[in-house]
Parts: structure tokens; C-alpha cells; sequence
């Protein structure tokens, strides 16, 4: 039996979250002056607290650590309502890269690591960072990592340059990739993470990078002479690409919750503007060009909400969930940049102004298309998946979702 309801306690949950980012979070951000960083470090305190106090932090984690201890597809409701709003995964603690740093951490890490790094994490106090990417070198492909590190006596050297490092402007610890070995076996077990306490020495924050979105956190680093302990290695020694990708998977599931909520805002935003405008003797949800806007819109939201479930489902049960993850984040991505240019489209000059979301909205639909990943890239694996499957089995079933249908 194939059951797409939640049980009356999810559903509860839901209602909360929904609530919460409405009636608390919704008001406080619109009393946030983001010029001035006082009034946003009180906003996002006050929310925090109230989230706390209702029962609503941190919905990945394990009650252990403080958390909700929710599964994939449980939490995949919860990151849909939190990011109804601007800082609604800010207020329950389950922001990017934190996050992602958290499932990682809770993974890989040592007791000790874990008690320093973590249940801070945790706790809300500190902020953390993900230093993979170069600028020499393809982001899409870590094996072409030039961050080198090595031995010296207890410790490790590393030099190296990173940008596009978000959250490392205040954040107290990055995890830090790089390359230790030479002439690995597989190019794959060339990497090693370890954790740097920041700010340090031979750690240099260049810049904050200009995005379309303005100076917006993603930082260029030059790594000069930094000296960290061999206790700090993070995982095994070679096992930093492993690490990579067992953070980013769950990860670009996250964002593709969070998009599914920003298209759902659009397409709302959509069908309400098309019932209130009135233009050449009707009203434009009347007209069939604007119906096949909306019909097309609410078919990409549809199939993007079956395709996270689904990738998700796979997690909780312990399957092999690449291939469905990596589809998920295409197409999630390039629908959300769909949906949200119909309702731009359909809001005239109103759309393409800073009077609504959707500008905001456009700009990080269009950041979603390389954000952990490449369109192409996933591409290029699913199909090798595809192709993997057939020689294999004699059908590509397995590579599509191994569904029973």
C-alpha cells in the first residue's frame, strides 16, 4: 500500500510550523532593519527562543542532541513551511550550511569533536562554514582540489584558495577540504577534511564576493601557512571526498524543500494576481495563455513534490538514493525558475519590481541551477546511472526510481 497522508502527529507538527512562521517569525522580520546588524541579531534571538519554547528546533537532529529527530520525509514538510518565509530555517536552527555541517559532524566526527563543534552547532551559539570550492578549478569535480595539506609533525600545513565559502564571515569553525594525497589509487581518495578554528592565523578573508544578490556571505579565502592539529582531521585521512558527498546529498535535498516552498509562494502569487486583474474585457485567470501559465506551474510543483518525497523516502529507508536525488535537484531547480518567470510574467512590471517577492525569488531561482551541482553535472551522472543500470539488469528501471510501476 502506497500511503502519501501523514499520521495526525505529523500533521500537527505541520499546523505548528505553519502558525509559527506566521504569527511569530513573519511579524519579527518585518521589524528587522538589515543595515543594522544589532536589529538582526535580536530578531533572529527572538525567534529562536520562541522556537525553542514551542518545541520547534531543530527538526533534523536527534532528540539526543536537542533535536525534533524527524526522518527525511518528515522534515521535507517541515523545511516546506519553514521557508515560506525568509528566516523561517534560521529560527527552528536548520540553516544552510549549518545543517549540513550538523548531519556531518554527527556522522564523522570523534566524541570530542563532537562536544566542541557540534552541541554548539546545536545550541544555536555558534555558526559554521563548508570550504570546498576554488577558483582554479571546477567546483562541480573535487578530485581537481589544489588546497594542499601536509604533515609536519603533529600538525598539518595547508595552503591553498577558496571562495564561494557561504556563512564564513562569523563563522567560529569551518570544515575545510583539501587535498593530502598524491597519487592516490582512486582520484577519489585524494581529499581530507579537517576542522579549523576561526579566526586563525594563515586563514585570510580576502572579500566578500558580489553576487547578484549584493554582498551576500560567500567569501574568497587564501590559505597561507595555516597550521591545524592531526586531531582536527575530520574523518580519515583520503576520505574527504566521501565525506563531500555524503554531506551534499541530504543537503541538495534541503534545498530542493525549500525551493518547493518559494514555487509554491510564486504560483500563489500567480493564480491570485490573474484573479484580480481585469485587462481586455476579462479577468486574466480567464485567459486560456494564462491558464496554460498556471496549468504548466502547478504540473512542475506536482511532480517536484513526488520527486523530493520520493528521494527522501529512499534516505529513511537506507536505499541507494543518488540517482533520485540528483534528479530531484535538477528538476526542482529549473521548475522553480519556471514557475517563479510565469508569475513574474503574469505580474507585469509589478513582477519585475522590488514591491514583491518575486525579485528576490527570480534571483535565487537562478543560483539553484549550479548550487550544489550543475544542471549538467547531474545530468551527466544520471544518465551514467541510466547506462549503468541497463548493462547490469537489462533495464533502466533501477536508475529511475526502482518505482513499482
Amino acid at each position: 500500500m502506497i500511503d502519501f497522508t501523514l499520521s495526525p502527529e505529523l500533521e500537527a507538527i505541520r499546523g505548528r510550523i505553519r502558525t509559527f512562521i506566521r504569527e511569530v517569525v513573519r511579524p519579527i522580520e518585518e521589524r528587522i532593519d538589515e543595515s543594522d546588524r544589532r536589529s538582526l541579531v535580536e530578531g533572529v534571538v527572538e525567534m529562536r527562543t520562541r522556537a525553542r519554547e514551542e518545541g520547534l528546533w531543530l527538526p533534523h537532529m536527534p532528540p539526543e542532541w536537542g533535536g525534533m529527530g524527524l526522518g527525511h520525509v518528515e522534515l521535507a514538510m517541515v523545511q516546506a513551511e519553514a521557508a515560506r518565509s525568509r528566516y523561517g530555517s534560521f529560527a527552528i536552527n536548520a540553516q544552510a550550511p549549518d545543517e549540513g555541517n550538523m548531519h556531518t559532524l554527527l556522522h564523522w566526527g570523534t566524541d570530542t569533536q563532537k562536544a566542541r563543534y557540534l552541541r554548539p552547532l546545536c545550541e544555536g551559539v555558534m555558526r559554521s562554514c563548508f570550504a570546498m570550492t576554488e577558483p582554479e578549478v571546477a567546483g562541480s569535480d573535487p578530485t581537481l582540489i589544489r588546497t594542499r595539506a601536509y604533515p609536519d609533525g603533529d600538525e598539518w600545513v595547508i595552503d591553498g584558495h577558496k571562495w564561494f565559502i557561504s556563512g564564513a564571515n562569523g563563522a567560529r569553525f569551518a570544515i575545510l577540504i583539501c587535498r593530502t594525497e598524491d597519487d592516490p589509487e582512486m582520484p577519489k581518495a585524494a581529499n581530507t577534511a579537517f576542522i579549523v578554528d576561526l579566526p586563525a592565523e594563515g586563514w585570510n578573508q580576502v572579500r566578500e564576493i558580489e553576487t547578484w544578490h549584493g554582498p551576500h556571505g560567500h567569501a574568497e579565502i587564501v590559505i597561507d601557512g595555516l597550521r591545524v592539529h592531526g586531531d582536527q582531521m575530520l574523518g580519515g585521512r583520503g576520505q574527504g571526498h566521501m565525506l563531500g558527498q555524503y554531506r551534499l546529498g541530504p543537503a541538495r535535498l534541503a534545498h530542493c524543500m525549500r525551493w518547493i516552498a518559494q514555487a509554491e509562494t510564486a504560483l500563489d502569487m500567480m493564480v491570485d494576481r490573474s484573479l484580480k486583474r481585469f485587462s481586455h474585457g476579462s479577468l486574466l485567470a480567464e485567459k486560456q495563455g494564462i491558464q496554460w501559465m498556471i496549468a504548466d506551474s502547478a504540473m512542475d510543483l506536482y511532480q517536484s513534490k513526488l520527486m523530493v518525497l520520493h528521494a527522501a523516502y529512499r534516505i529513511d529507508r537506507g536505499d541507494d538514493f543518488r540517482s533520485e536525488v540528483s534528479m530531484a535537484k535538477h528538476f526542482v531547480a529549473n521548475a522553480l525558475n519556471r514557475i517563479v518567470d510565469r508569475s513574474v510574467q503574469v505580474h507585469g512590471a509589478l513582477g519585475y519590481s522590488k514591491d514583491t517577492p518575486l525579485a528576490d525569488l527570480a534571483l535565487n531561482a537562478r543560483w539553484a541551477r549550479f548550487a550544489d551541482g550543475a544542471d549538467e553535472v547531474h545530468q551527466m551522472r544520471i544518465a551514467e546511472r541510466a547506462i549503468a543500470a541497463y548493462r547490469d539488469h537489462g533495464s533502466t528501471a533501477a536508475a529511475t526510481g526502482n518505482l513499482p510501476i
